[in-house]
């Protein structure tokens, strides 16, 4: 029986369905988070077997562009002082950070970037920024908190549902 990986633009994720006969795999099912969604179909990618697979079972999710920019931050990380990090490094390396993965940033750490791209003490911007920088990762994750977040650079990558769902119980 056919498995079938579905995209939807709406919700950004892939999903993947069970189809118990080709001519259900001929249908576009409805989205699973949200019927109104809109779905595409997706052309996947073969299994690999034996020990072509064992190499690199990350290897489907890497992204060389971000591999690169994470490649120089590291080389710049090493050449930093631990003790007495230079402001403005640290404040290139979140910028670059930021651009490569397409992220909204909101204002309170863009605000804090570009204060130590000039040189602003790190210890002193803690101090002053401390709650606003912890509340960050709940604001970031849950997207709906739309206020002093620029738009991203480019579109964040789809996410993969982990569930098998059942063709014929989202046919339209």
């Amino acid at each position: 029986m056919p498995i079938y990986e579905f995209f939807s633009p709406d919700t950004n994720r892939i999903y993947t369905f069970y189809a118990r006969s080709l001519a259900q795999g001929k249908i576009t099912p409805r989205c699973p988070d949200d019927p109104r969604a809109r779905m595409e179909r997706l052309v996947s990618k073969f299994a690999v077997t034996g020990r072509s697979k064992e190499k690199d079972p990350s290897a489907e999710s890497s992204d060389p562009r971000m591999e690169n920019v994470m490649a120089e931050m590291e080389r710049e990380m090493s050449s930093m002082s631990e003790d007495n990090p230079d402001p403005r490094q640290l404040g290139r390396m979140m910028r670059k950070m930021s651009e490569a993965t397409g992220e909204r940033v909101p204002d309170v750490m863009k605000q804090m970037i570009e204060r130590l791209e000039r040189g602003e003490d790190p210890e002193k911007l803690e101090a002053e920024y401390g709650s606003s920088l912890e509340d960050l990762g709940e604001g970031l994750s849950d997207g709906n908190d739309e206020s002093g977040r620029l738009a991203p650079s480019r579109p964040a990558q789809p996410r993969r549902d982990p569930t098998l769902y059942e063709m014929s119980d989202y046919l339209p």
